[in-house]
């Protein structure tokens, strides 16, 4: 059995497919944490995940993301799932559902050229706009350095969570070597620069590298499986002794490379920080971080506020957060009028119309808000100026949600 090195598989629970199953990238679940930190800075209380079907990755990611939530007491009510292979009718029906619901918060998951399209439709259906709030999880968030303009047009406004790296000497002239090579074999191409993803597949040539010169040679003659009955193909390959030296090297080794320090522990590369970035523009700003002892600041190294975030529909003078929640745009309040013969001065209704001293107060109050509330009377009357029930029923209108 030799090591197995992988620099993109993103779950952790892969890693205990075998003790040489070695994962060089960041725990995918950590930024779980991060989101939800987000989530708690602005109060927003519920949340719909929106991913892709299809992705295995999203299996463990979106289990984490429902438990880093509820530690924050933000609720996760509706999942919205996307396959792969949706038409665009299958969207508009999914970004329907979600225009439905009273939730504006959205945390999304899926991959490039299905996000493009998704969130095209949401723009043409409105839910680009003031009011709603858009999470991209680390994986979307490269979207903008492989796609460019065509994603940054229809993302205005979004949030994006990604892997902190320092922008280093060393990593501004591998960028610049880099581009200047890629170009060159890929003319025309969209791609900006190397993605975070890479940046852990260079380190992670050094790395082994590394091991492998500290390993030096020893045999690699395989040593037949102990284990007879295995449940896996792995458990019945036999272990190279050279295998095993180059794995303990391995583990061992300890650098700061391009993507930051390289370090790695329970079988994949330590976590660390996280960057929030903002859409605004054809600019990607960095807004904030996110670190596991401090959780969001304004700065990696020091608690301060979050730079300004201009949110969807807004612009930078008004960087007011939305409140997570938008009134279903086809939905109003119905609201249940008692019928009190002797007490129309303070609830009636003349030709259908609510009248009295509570109306207007209610009125008031409703007109004071910062938003506009949708919303209509209905009287609870038996048509012959007496009630259609007692308090306690009109009450229970409420519970079985007809008023």
């Amino acid at each position: 059995m030799v090591p197995v090195i992988s620099f993109s598989a993103d779950c952790p629970s892969r890693s205990g497919l075998t003790p040489y199953f070695i994962r060089t990238a960041w725990n995918d679940s950590s930024q779980a944490e991060a989101i939800a930190s987000l989530v708690q800075k602005y109060n927003w209380r519920e949340v719909v995940p929106v991913y892709e079907d299809d992705d295995d990755t999203n299996i463990k990611f979106i289990p984490d993301l429902v438990d880093a939530l509820k530690q924050v007491d933000t609720r996760v009510s509706y999942r919205c799932k996307i396959h792969p292979s949706a038409t665009e009718d299958d969207m508009k029906t999914a970004i329907s559902n979600l225009k439905q619901n009273w939730t504006s918060v959205f945390v999304v998951r899926m991959s490039h050229a299905l996000a493009q399209k998704f969130f095209q439709l949401a723009k043409d259906e409105g839910m680009m706009t003031q009011g709603f709030v858009w999470i991209t999880a680390y994986g979307l968030t490269d979207i903008f350095d492989v796609v460019g303009s065509p994603a940054l047009d229809v993302m205005q406004g979004v949030l994006g969570v990604k892997p902190h790296v320092q922008d280093t000497v060393e990593l501004q002239n591998f960028r610049q070597r880099w581009r200047k090579k890629y170009r060159l074999q890929n003319p025309g191409t969209s791609l900006s620069g190397p993605t975070v993803s890479g940046l852990y597949a260079y380190d992670t040539i050094w790395a082994l590298a590394l091991a492998a010169e500290k390993a030096g040679f020893v045999n690699s003659d395989f040593r037949p499986s102990l284990t007879k009955n295995g449940s896996t193909d792995f458990d019945r390959i036999g272990t190279s002794k050279a295998a095993e030296k180059l794995r303990g090297a391995l583990l061992k080794v300890l650098f700061f490379g391009i993507s930051g320090k390289f370090h790695i522990q329970d079988m994949q590369l330590v976590s660390s920080n996280y960057t929030i970035i903002n859409v605004v523009g054809q600019e990607r700003r960095e807004v904030g971080f996110w670190t596991p002892g401090s959780g969001i600041s304004g700065s990696p190294k020091m608690k301060s506020d979050l730079n300004t975030i201009v949110w969807p529909g807004y612009n930078e003078t008004a960087p007011t957060a939305p409140r997570g929640w938008l009134f279903p745009t086809n939905k109003n309040l119905t609201i249940g009028m008692p019928v009190k013969p002797g007490f129309e001065e303070f609830v009636g209704f003349d030709n259908g119309t609510a009248t009295g001293f509570c109306v207007d107060v209610f009125e008031a109050v409703v007109n004071d808000l910062p938003y506009h509330v949708p919303r209509h009377y209905r009287e609870f009357g038996d048509g012959k100026g007496s009630s259609n029930g007692t308090y306690d029923e009109l009450v229970y209108e409420v519970y079985l949600k007809v008023l």
